[in-house]
C-alpha cells in the first residue's frame, strides 16, 4: 500500500497522481486530506460548490450526483472524478482508494510522492480543503 500526505499538496494535481496509481493496480491511502489545497478565489470556490450541491435531475433526483461536504469524501470524490468510473477497471480502482482525515496511527506503507503537486510553487491565493468544506456546512462533531 502506497501512502500519499496531503498537506500541502493542490488537490487536482495530487488527486491526478492518486488515479494514476489506482489504475496501476496500486491500493493508495491519502492522509491528511483536509489539509489538501485549492487554489482560487474562496467566493469563487464556495459558489462553484455549493451550485454542485444542488444539482438535481428532474425525472429521478435520487439518481443526481453526490457532492459531500465532509472533507475525506470530497478528496475521494475529486480522485472518483479522474477515474473512468463507468467501467469496471475505474469502479475496481476505486475501492482500492482509502481516504483519511488527519494520519492513523496503524497505517504502514510505502510513502508515495507525487511530482509537481507540491502547494509551495502557488503564486496565487489558494485555500485548504477543510475551510472549504467549512464554509459548504461541515462541521466537525
Amino acid at each position: 500500500m502506497k501512502v500519499v500526505d496531503g498537506k500541502e499538496m493542490i488537490l487536482g494535481r495530487m488527486a491526478a497522481g492518486v488515479a494514476k496509481m489506482l489504475l496501476n493496480g496500486e491500493e493508495v491511502a491519502v492522509v491528511n486530506s483536509e489539509n489538501a489545497v485549492i487554489s482560487g478565489d474562496l467566493q469563487y470556490l464556495m459558489e462553484k460548490y455549493r451550485h454542485r450541491r444542488t444539482m438535481k435531475d428532474k425525472a429521478t433526483p435520487e439518481h443526481s450526483p453526490k457532492w459531500p461536504r465532509r472533507p475525506d469524501l470530497f478528496v475521494r470524490r475529486i480522485v472518483r472524478g479522474m477515474l473512468p468510473f463507468d467501467s469496471a477497471r475505474g469502479r475496481a480502482a476505486f475501492k482500492r482508494l482509502r481516504v483519511h482525515i488527519g494520519a492513523p496511527d496503524g497505517l504502514q506503507g510505502e510513502k508515495a510522492v507525487i511530482p509537481g503537486a507540491d502547494a509551495a510553487k502557488l503564486n496565487t491565493k489558494y485555500h485548504t480543503v477543510a475551510l472549504l468544506c467549512g464554509r459548504l456546512g461541515y462541521s466537525r462533531g
